[in-house]
This record gives structure tokens, sequence and C-alpha cells, in this order.
């Protein structure tokens, strides 16, 4: 079974978004265990605009190369710098220091476009 946060929101393309201020984003638990060994991250600049459901960026793993999609739209305040160095963190901790973006959100009204950790749970089962 896999972590599950209940203070964020998820795509079915397995990124989440904390509901908090700054709303933080980065890939699920179940994610990263797909991906296996993550090795590289390509991620937006501070000040770039996101669209809920755009690419914003890549992953690469051992395995493979995946988008990274925007769950929700807004400006880019923070990117977090240290995955460039340590990509590995964000399979240690997904969910705390791997996380990838913080973003002014544009609409809060997008948190309800997205899935509960109960909805994620059940798709992820």
């Amino acid at each position: 079974m896999f972590e599950v946060p209940e203070d964020r929101k998820y795509q079915e393309s397995h990124e989440y978004a904390t509901e908090a201020d700054p709303t933080k984003v980065g890939i699920t638990d179940f994610a990263q265990d797909e991906l296996g060994d993550i090795v590289f991250v390509e991620l937006p600049a501070v000040g770039d605009e996101l669209s809920q459901g755009e690419s914003f960026g890549v992953v690469e793993s051992i395995k493979a190369v995946s988008d990274l999609y925007a769950p929700v739209s807004g400006t880019v305040s923070a990117v977090n710098e240290t995955l460039f160095d340590q990509p590995e963190l964000v399979n240690d901790d997904p969910y705390g220091e791997g996380w990838m973006l913080e973003v002014d959100v544009d609409d809060e009204g997008e948190f309800e476009d997205l899935l509960s950790a109960e909805e994620y749970r059940e798709q992820t089962e």
C-alpha cells in the first residue's frame, strides 16, 4: 500500500498539489515507485506560468522518461533546486523533501477537478 496523504489533491497522472499556501506540487509515492530510481528532473523556472493539465517538466528514471502535468494553474513561485543535484529525493520522500514546485494558484476552484486522497487511493489499488 502506498502513502497517500489526506492534505492534498491528486491527478490521475500521479501528480499532487497541496491545498496549503504555498501550494506544493510533486509526484506521488505510487508514481515514484513505478518509475524506479529517479536520475534527473527538468522543472520550469520561477515566474513561469502553469496551466492545469499541461506538461511542466520531465522526470527521468532508470526505466523511463515521463512528462509531468500541472495539477493546477498558476505562477511558479519556487523550484526545489536540490532535486537537480539529488533527484533521488523524489524516491526517498516524494511528499516532503522531494517536492518539485511551489505555485501561486490562479483559481482555487481547480482543486475541485482533482481527486481526493480516497479517490486516488482507489485508482492505484
